[in-house]
C-alpha cells in the first residue's frame, strides 16, 4: 500500500495497516483484501459493485472495517453494500470514503448502504468522509442510507465529514418497527465553494419506537449547505430532530426540520438554530493568548466533537 492510500485509509477508518477480523478494502475501484471470521461473512458481488456482510445471530464484541480509498483522479464509481445483522447481536461497523485528488478529473464514489437489522440487536456504525489533493477536479461524494430495524433493535450511526468534500448528496432513510430505535450524530464542514445536501427521512412504523436525529454543522468561506430532516410517527413513538449550525465568512445555511404525526400518540419535536460565533466567547479566548483565528479554531473543534 502506497503512502498516499495508507494515509487515506487512517483518516477514515482509523486503521494503520490490514486489521484482525473481518473487513473489506477498496482502493481504486478494486479490492484490496478481504477478510471474514466464524460469526461475519463478506460476499463480494460477481459483478465488483459491491459487498454482502451477513454476522450471524447473537454474534458480540465484533467489528468490521469497510472503508473505501480513492488516490487516482478522474475514477468515477457507484457501490451498494447490504448488511444483515443478526438477532441479539452486538455489533460495530466502521466505514468511511477517502479520496486523493492530485489531478484535473473529477473523482467520484457513490455509495448505498442497506442495513436490515434483525430483533433486539445493536448495531454502532461509523462513517467518515474526506477529501485532500492539490488537483484541480473535484472530490465528490454521495451516499444513501436506508435502514430497517426489526422489533427491539437499535442502531446508533455516526457521521462525519470536515475536510475536502467539494459537493456531497447525503441521503438517510429508516424504517422502524416496535421498539426499534435510531440515533445519528452527524456532523460536516464546508469551506470554499463547497456544497452540502444532507437529508434525514425517518418512518417510525411500530409501537415505542424512536429516533433521535443531530446534526452540527459549520459553513464557511463561500460554502452552502442544506438539511432536511423529515419524522415521522405512524404508531405511538417519540421523536426528535435538530440542527444546530456555525455560519462564517459569506456562506449560506438552509435548515428544514419537518415532523409528522399520523397517530395521536406520536409525541414529536423540531429544534433548529443557526447563527455566528459569539464576539465574547472569541474575547474570552484571545484574552488567553489566543489570536483571533486560533480563538476561532478552538470554538469550530470544540463545536464539531
Amino acid at each position: 500500500m502506497d503512502p498516499i492510500l495508507r494515509d487515506l485509509l487512517e483518516k477514515v477508518a482509523g486503521l494503520h495497516e490490514i486489521p484482525q477480523g473481518a473487513y473489506n478494502i477498496r482502493a481504486n475501484g478494486l479490492s484490496m483484501g478481504r477478510g471474514t471470521t466464524e460469526n461475519i461473512d463478506i460476499i463480494p458481488r460477481e459483478d465488483g459493485t459491491g459487498i454482502d456482510v451477513h454476522i450471524k445471530p447473537g454474534t458480540k464484541r465484533e467489528s468490521v472495517h469497510i472503508p473505501v480509498i480513492l488516490s487516482m483522479s478522474g475514477i468515477n464509481e457507484a457501490v451498494c453494500n447490504d448488511f444483515y445483522i443478526g438477532e441479539d447481536s452486538d455489533v460495530t461497523i466502521v466505514a468511511g470514503c477517502g479520496i486523493h485528488n492530485g489531478g484535473a478529473k473529477e473523482s467520484r464514489h457513490d455509495g448505498i448502504h442497506r442495513f436490515f437489522i434483525g430483533k433486539n440487536a445493536k448495531l454502532k456504525y461509523v462513517e467518515k468522509h474526506y477529501g485532500q489533493g492539490e488537483g484541480t477536479g473535484e472530490n465528490i461524494m454521495n451516499p444513501r442510507t436506508e435502514i430497517t430495524i426489526e422489533d427491539g433493535g437499535v442502531m446508533e450511526m455516526e457521521s462525519v465529514q470536515i475536510k475536502g468534500i467539494d459537493s456531497t448528496k447525503r441521503e438517510t432513510i429508516a424504517h422502524l418497527k416496535e421498539g426499534a430505535k435510531l440515533i445519528v450524530q452527524e456532523r460536516l464542514m464546508t469551506h470554499g465553494t463547497q456544497y452540502a445536501d444532507s437529508r434525514f427521512d425517518v418512518s417510525m412504523d411500530g409501537a415505542n419506537s424512536s429516533a433521535k436525529i443531530s446534526s452540527r454543522s459549520v459553513a464557511r468561506d463561500h460554502s452552502k449547505q442544506m438539511f432536511y430532516s423529515n419524522l415521522i410517527g405512524n404508531a405511538a413513538c417519540s421523536g426528535h430532530t435538530e440542527c444546530d449550525a456555525i455560519i462564517m465568512d459569506h456562506a449560506k445555511i438552509s435548515s428544514l426540520p419537518e415532523i409528522t404525526a399520523n397517530h395521536p400518540d406520536a409525541a414529536l419535536i423540531h429544534e433548529a438554530a443557526i447563527g455566528k460565533i459569539a464576539g465574547e466567547q472569541i474575547i474570552k479566548l484571545m484574552t488567553l493568548g489566543l489570536t483571533e483565528q486560533e480563538a476561532e479554531e478552538q470554538i469550530v473543534n470544540g463545536f464539531l466533537k
